[in-house]
């Protein structure tokens, strides 16, 4: 790492002084850009992957279709579906106010990133295990950050999975599945399938949202994953559902560990603006016992003064010292680096270790071209991308 490693302290997490100074955050009323993947993972700016909720059949087996699962090739989770909407919207941007305008709203961006990253971010310092390894990228005042994966060594991971593992982590494919239907309202009954079964599984098929927020002093641009919608879909977050699959509940302790993972939901669905989370509640065999459906914004009050309580106040108010913190380090830094002529690829590695802290450095050049892939890239941002922003400027 060298000697130009920073440290960002978490906060405590203890109920003295949560509650003061609030820092707020600005869901998205409506979106920006809507995109799907198809079955074979080709982007595409429409609503073709959109689907619709409906009530699953009770008692369902979530492991029906597990040996006809498709799943998308691992590897790291690009940036480059945003920054296409992003393209869209600058465009659209000119073309309604004159030239330059588009620009403009993007030169007024704090952060640019994916809504999981946020999450994780987010809820850091309450986290216990799973250390979380992203790469940064300051361009044009605005900070671009995507998650750093090892892809050889999840590769491998994956290929040794017990086969147990893998049906506890299809559960939750399943479940979408059994949720969700092409027509609002009007359960699937596909040929030589049982009714109510959405479809195979297949993971290069997402539909997903980009939305501008805000949290605290800082614009965010963060797209997310959708499961699906009640009823009609007219661009705005109101008619969202996200669905969860976690193990049911049995006892105390099991209850403790549920309030924890709610933070997770709480905070991946508020990000976005998603009012309703519906959870189907499942046995180790993944056999479905019952769902539950919670209100987003009042999950909060459903775990404080409990075992595994949380605040979000806290979440907030990390996240906003976090992106003040990163931004001033990696602008300062960056400006004492590479000549102003050169392009800007450096590339900064941010590690939230649980119980520890942030650590924040620059990579070496050999790192950051390893990062690039069949696409020329710049950092781990596409060329065509870099070259827009910076020559539009």
């Amino acid at each position: 790492m060298g000697s130009n490693v920073t440290f960002i302290t978490y906060p405590s997490t203890g109920r003295r002084g949560q509650h003061t100074h609030p820092v707020l955050y600005q869901q998205p009323t409506t979106f920006l850009q809507t995109f799907s993947y198809s079955a074979t993972r080709v982007l595409q700016f429409t609503d073709s992957a959109l689907r619709y909720y409906v009530t699953s059949p009770s008692g369902v087996s979530l492991r029906y279709g597990y040996e006809r699962w498709i799943k998308r090739p691992e590897g790291p989770t690009r940036l480059d579906p945003i920054l296409r909407s992003i393209q869209r919207v600058v465009e659209k941007t000119d073309a309604a106010s004159g030239a330059g305008k588009g620009k403009e709203w993007l030169n007024g961006m704090a952060v640019v990133t994916w809504r999981g990253i946020m999450t994780k971010i987010l809820i850091a310092p309450y986290q216990e295990w799973d250390t979380v390894e992203l790469n940064a990228m300051l361009i044009g005042g605005t900070l671009y950050l995507e998650e750093h994966v090892r892809t050889r060594e999840y590769r491998r991971c994956m290929e040794n999975t017990p086969a147990k593992q893998r049906k506890l982590m299809y559960d939750g494919f399943a479940f979408e599945a059994w949720s969700t239907s092409s027509q609002p309202g009007v359960p699937e009954r596909l040929e030589g399938h049982p009714v109510g079964w959405g479809g195979d599984v297949n993971t290069n098929i997402q539909w997903a949202a980009v939305a501008e927020t805000r949290l605290g002093d800082h614009r965010l641009l963060i797209s997310g994953e959708i499961d699906c919608v009640r009823g009609r879909f007219e661009g705005k977050p109101g008619a969202l559902v996200e669905l969860k699959a976690p193990m049911s509940m049995r006892t105390q302790k099991d209850e403790a560990r549920f309030n924890r993972k709610l933070l997770k939901f709480y905070i991946q669905s508020y990000l976005m603006g998603v009012p309703e989370i519906i959870v189907g509640f499942r046995t180790f065999a993944g056999q479905l016992v019952t769902t539950k459906t919670y209100k987003t914004a009042e999950i909060p009050k459903l775990v404080r003064n409990k075992e595994g309580a949380w605040s979000p106040e806290t979440c907030w108010k990390w996240g906003q010292h976090f992106l003040s913190s990163l931004r001033a380090m990696v602008a300062g830094q960056a400006s004492s680096g590479e000549p102003s002529s050169e392009p800007p690829t450096r590339v900064w590695r941010v590690n939230l270790t649980p119980n520890k802290g942030v650590t924040v450095f620059p990579l070496e050049k050999g790192d950051i071209l390893r990062m690039s892939d069949v696409e020329q890239r710049m950092g781990f941002l596409p060329t065509w991308y870099v070259n827009e922003i910076t020559t539009c400027a």
